[in-house]
């Protein structure tokens, strides 16, 4: 693809991308794909991915109780338990704010762990990492943060949440709708959105203005970019379709020069070339 080219143009020493169609194959890729790269908050849609799985299988319940008084696994999944950003410091009352918290990931994986007798970095591991041969990816840290991948791993775990093996498809349709609407809160980086609308672990584009998905991207689009000038999203309304006839693509780019102005400036019109060399929104 013509327009992942754009990249090397972007003032970074290193950037890979890729986009992988609904139908799992490869519509294109540019720049190093086996490169490793800190992943930062697009940990967090792989440790998400992990905490589903021990949801299908039974080692937790989404409603059950989990990080501070009142909250839930699926609190901590959508923002929305009231823990601080960086702190296991309650802030609001759960399913009052969305408030984008490291520390409730932190939680998770500690909950995860516990139900299950595995250390998260492990389970991620086993339950997703290893069955979608995911072999240059590990968590040596926090399953909010500290992931390390490559395009090309990613490129896997986006074909994944487009036409899943893992989980039954209607736990990923739910993970990727709007959880507890209406909730205001703030994207870092681009402050306070009303609302500011989250899944299970995925952002939800919607309305959002400012964001870091193009003009062109559909509300329907999900996704999560990290500090350390990383993401990945995925467009169900994106042309493009693949052999199964089915629409919808998506894309990973991963940089090593920390988010900031060049990546708000720089973000938006790529999506929005890819989008159109893709042949635009079906919906």
């Amino acid at each position: 693809m013509e327009s992942l080219r754009m990249i090397e143009n972007w003032p970074v020493p290193t950037a890979a991308a890729a986009v992988v169609r609904a139908d799992g194959s490869l519509a294109g890729s540019h720049g190093p794909q086996e490169h490793r790269f800190r992943l930062a908050s697009v940990t967090k849609p792989l440790a998400a991915y992990a905490v589903l799985v021990a949801y299908e299988e039974g080692a937790v319940e989404l409603d059950e109780p989990a990080g501070p008084e009142g909250s839930t696994v699926r609190h901590l999944l959508a923002h929305a338990s009231g823990l601080a950003f960086d702190q296991p410091r309650a802030m609001a009352a759960p399913g009052e704010r969305r408030i984008y918290s490291n520390a409730g990931f932190e939680a998770l994986g500690d909950h995860i762990a516990e139900a299950t007798g595995i250390a998260f970095p492990d389970y991620l591991r086993q339950a997703v990492l290893e069955p979608l041969g995911m072999t240059a990816t590990d968590l040596p840290g926090s399953p909010a943060k500290d992931g390390v991948s490559t395009a090309a791993d990613l490129a896997r775990f986006a074909a994944e949440v487009q036409a899943p093996r893992l989980l039954h498809p209607q736990t990923v349709a739910a993970a990727t709708q709007v959880v507890f609407p209406g909730l205001d809160g703030v994207v870092p980086g681009y402050g306070h959105q009303r609302p500011c609308d989250w899944g299970l672990g995925f952002e939800i584009r919607d309305g959002k203005s400012p964001h870091w998905t193009g003009s062109s991207s559909s509300p329907r689009t999900f996704g999560h970019f990290g500090q350390t000038g990383t993401f990945v999203w995925v467009d169900p309304d994106a042309g493009g379709a693949g052999t199964t006839g089915a629409t919808g693509a998506a894309c990973v780019v991963l940089t090593d020069r920390d988010f900031g102005q060049w990546a708000i400036d720089a973000w938006p019109p790529f999506t929005d070339a890819v989008l159109a060399e893709l042949g635009g929104r079906t919906g």
